[in-house]
């Protein structure tokens, strides 16, 4: 029997600053589930930009301590950004991207981060506070309904959903400033 693939859902939410971003978390009821910690992420993809032009990514996320290789679908349209997520430990990354390159893959894109994650206690979904070069950023990841209510706890309307990646919104924010693109790095 061929297991069903998680699917994840989220949003982002420009945030502000950090400080506010914590007022609005902690006013809500959340709570830190996991501390603030450093992310690197390389995002790999063909020499053509297969992945990418498909709407299909596949990144190497280090973190202390650990590596996850994750493989995210195309996104389903509509107000919460939806699409299947494939996550997986792998015990060193350099090697997992020697071995993507010998595969045809290449290193596309790289972004940094630091990340707070949030729970509201009795709840399913979990809240980040990512701190990012270009802007402060809440994700909510949960259950459609979930998210709905959580976005509106913390005082967000609907239009006030981002569905774009990192990535996305780097690019639109170099576009903006009128900034040639690199990475997204600190």
């Amino acid at each position: 029997m061929k297991a069903t693939p998680p699917i994840e859902t989220e949003i982002k939410l420009n945030a502000g600053t950090v400080e506010s971003a914590r007022r609005l978390l902690y006013r809500a009821g959340f709570r830190v589930h996991r501390r603030r910690v450093f992310e690197d992420n390389i995002i790999l993809d063909t020499p053509s930009g297969l992945l990418r032009r498909n709407g299909t990514l596949l990144r190497i996320r280090r973190t202390a301590g650990e590596v996850l290789l994750t493989h995210k679908g195309k996104a389903a349209n509509g107000k919460h950004k939806s699409r299947e997520e494939c996550e997986t430990a792998v015990e060193d990354g350099d090697a997992m991207v020697a071995i993507a390159e010998r595969l045809g893959f290449r290193k596309a894109f790289r972004y940094q981060k630091y990340r707070t994650e949030y729970r509201l206690p009795g709840s399913s979904g979990l809240a980040t506070l990512d701190e990012t070069p270009i802007g402060v950023y809440l994700e909510l990841e949960g259950q459609p309904a979930w998210i709905d209510r959580a976005a509106r706890r913390l005082g967000f309307p609907e239009g006030d959903y981002i569905t774009d990646s990192y990535g996305g919104l780097y690019f639109k924010w170099c576009r903006k400033r009128r900034v040639k693109p690199g990475d997204m790095v600190f």
